[in-house]
């Protein structure tokens, strides 16, 4: 029997105590899988009397993540604070400077400074695994890294955010509004501590670009992402969208094009009939699609302790049988800097305005969509409400670039009761 593996967890919230408690309940099955002990040295904090409902008196404590990071009995060190930058991160530069492998949770961080935690980890000749930083307990970065290696990728796209899904698909059945649903989320503690990450797209889009680096090869670039959260869909839009046989979901999407990397997060609309449009609650799904394998769906919870502990385990496991590969799928230092692009690819749109009630006005909105060179495939009207006589067009395939000039068009027309919404139809 090989050596224990010891580790160090920093950050003892509901992932943390996660992965003690996997540790604590099969240690018997790791050992026999991996083929070594696995043990917990010490473990680090903000408070140490915090009762977290399970034995901690057996570990060592630090109070410094960084002392953790870098004690003699510590194998690997567990990062599982969070945050793009302070602790977190001096904890796990640190830890690479010791020689020490490192596991962690934090999206941000590997969004934010990924290519040189990568370069650094992989000069020293370590380990930096991450599976529970994208997606809880898809084994989405296992997929891609490895079961799918042999795959030239062509897109990754999915719901990346089950806080978003759970808002969006409970519109839907509830029929109450964003603001009453948003509140309720906040209520239940689905939302982070800054719902914005959140509901603003921006957990998603931290995911986005690590599948992106991993996918495609390039140096990760969250900047690159045109991003969008959902703030702005209403319950009218999810109903109509309904109504037309489609769901509305917060939809990561990457390809690498002719004009290079194309990476978006924002609110889209999906066939009702597909995956993504049957996905429910706070669950996440990753569409992953190769030259080879055509399509994968891998679909699963995203959040939540057991998940995401069980994908921190993963990685355990992994170090613990000596496996080990490039942070990104490639040498870091081959990663390549993408050139961000914006979506010129044809799509259908979804459209919603409010009409003045007076004759020639959808008229004058056919006109305006013709000049644009966007041709209607499918289009609705409701009943009045109020003034407004409510109109919902599906669109041919059009450029974004199309839908924007006609967009601007029908501000002068004179008939719209108001601002016009479009959203993208993602094809599947």
């Amino acid at each position: 029997m090989s050596q224990p593996l010891r580790l160090g967890i920093a950050g003892l919230g509901t992932v943390g105590v996660g992965v003690v408690k996997i540790i604590r309940q099969h240690a018997a099955m790791l050992t026999a899988r991996t083929g070594r002990d696995i043990s917990i040295s010490a473990v680090s904090a903000r408070s140490k009397d915090k009762d977290r409902g399970v034995p901690l008196s057996g570990y060592a404590w630090e109070d410094d993540p960084v002392a953790l990071a870098t004690r003699d009995d510590v194998d690997v060190f567990v990062e599982l604070m969070g945050g793009s930058d302070g602790p977190a991160k001096a904890a796990t530069e640190a830890a690479i400077a010791a020689g020490k492998h490192v596991i962690t949770a934090n999206k941000a961080m590997l969004a934010m400074h990924g290519q040189a935690l990568a370069e650094a980890a992989e000069t020293a000749k370590v380990s930096l695994r991450y599976e529970a930083a994208v997606c809880g307990g898809i084994p989405v970065i296992k997929a891609l890294t490895e079961g799918l290696a042999g795959n030239d990728i062509t897109r990754v796209m999915g719901v990346m955010n089950g806080s978003c899904n759970y808002i969006l698909t409970r519109m839907e059945d509830s029929g109450l509004n964003y603001q009453e649903i948003f509140a309720e989320a906040d209520g239940l503690g689905y939302l982070e501590a800054d719902p914005q990450l959140d509901v603003g797209g921006i957990d998603a889009a931290h995911k986005l670009a690590i599948l992106s680096s991993i996918a495609f090869g390039t140096k990760v670039d969250f900047d690159g992402i045109t991003l969008e959260g959902i703030e702005r869909v209403s319950i009218e839009d999810i109903t109509a969208a309904a109504d037309m046989g489609y769901k509305i979901k917060l939809l990561g999407v990457a390809q690498m094009t002719g004009r290079g990397l194309e990476q978006r997060m924002q609110p889209c609309l999906v066939p009702a009939s597909s995956p993504l449009g049957q996905l429910q609650g706070g669950t996440n799904m990753v569409v992953i699609e190769g030259d080879s394998i055509e399509q994968v769906v891998l679909r699963g919870p995203g959040a939540g302790m057991g998940p995401t502990a069980s994908a921190v385990m993963a990685d355990v496991c992994d170090i613990a049988r000596g496996l080990s590969i490039p942070v990104f799928g490639v040498p870091a230092d081959t990663l390549t800097t993408s050139q961000p692009a914006v979506s010129t690819a044809p799509a259908p749109y979804y459209l919603r305005m409010g009409l003045v009630d007076k004759p020639g006005a959808l008229a004058k909105i056919a006109t305006v969509l013709g000049e644009a060179g966007v041709s209607i495939d499918r289009m609705r009207q409701y009943g009045h409400a109020n003034t407004a006589a409510p109109v919902l067009i599906v669109t041919h395939k059009a450029a974004s670039a199309s839908i924007e000039n006609a967009l601007q068009a029908m501000e002068t027309t004179g008939v719209l009761a108001g601002a016009p919404v479009a959203l993208r139809i993602e094809e599947l």
